[in-house]
């Protein structure tokens, strides 16, 4: 199956939603293959990151998020999780990683259980380095309809994830040196 078929599966294709989805998936795959030129000698699998970048978010529509038409039962931040599940049950073990560890720059066991996140009490933080590269691109594009081909700015991304703690920001920028990212402006 393809990343397309298995979409279909949960979104109505004709829907906002897919539209959203699909569009920040394409953004975050095409920024994925470009920062994993940057890696060539780790020889990172650009298919299967093809694929999960086309996959890491497709838990959203069982959370709330009503800003992109996401009316499901359960808090924005278990999407990952949530998307996991989908995945593993699919048969799709290292794309259901890609989505458990995407969230933030990866969520640590210390901070779910000091922050009581609603989220199981383990590591979920980004090992491959095709997990790397996928959390790293989906930092550079929201799922804000009115900006999904608009690119964040290096210093905003940094900001945002500052406010989760300085560790997201310090993983974040090893990847910028990691991946060549230019962090002008």
């Amino acid at each position: 199956m393809t990343p397309m078929e298995i979409l279909r599966e949960f979104y109505d294709p004709d829907s906002r939603l897919f539209h959203i989805l699909v569009t920040h998936s394409r953004m975050v795959s095409e920024k994925a293959i470009q920062a994993a030129a940057h890696v060539s000698h780790l020889k990172p699998d650009l298919e299967f990151i093809r694929e999960a970048a086309m996959l890491h978010d497709i838990g959203i529509f069982q959370t709330q998020a009503p800003g992109i038409g996401c009316h499901g039962p359960h808090p924005y931040i278990l999407h990952g999780y949530l998307g996991g599940e989908i995945l593993n049950k699919k048969g799709l073990p290292r794309h259901a990683l890609v989505c458990e560890r995407h969230p933030g720059a990866g969520i640590s066991k210390e901070i779910i259980v000091a922050h009581c996140l609603d989220l199981p009490a383990r590591d979920m933080r980004p090992q491959s380095i095709e997990e790397k590269i996928i959390c790293y691109a989906d930092k550079f594009y929201s799922k804000t309809p009115e900006s999904l081909h608009v690119a964040k700015r290096v210093p905003d991304i940094i900001r945002m994830l500052s406010s989760y703690g300085e560790e997201q920001a310090q993983t974040f920028q090893s990847w910028l040196i990691l991946f060549g990212e230019k962090t002008d402006g």
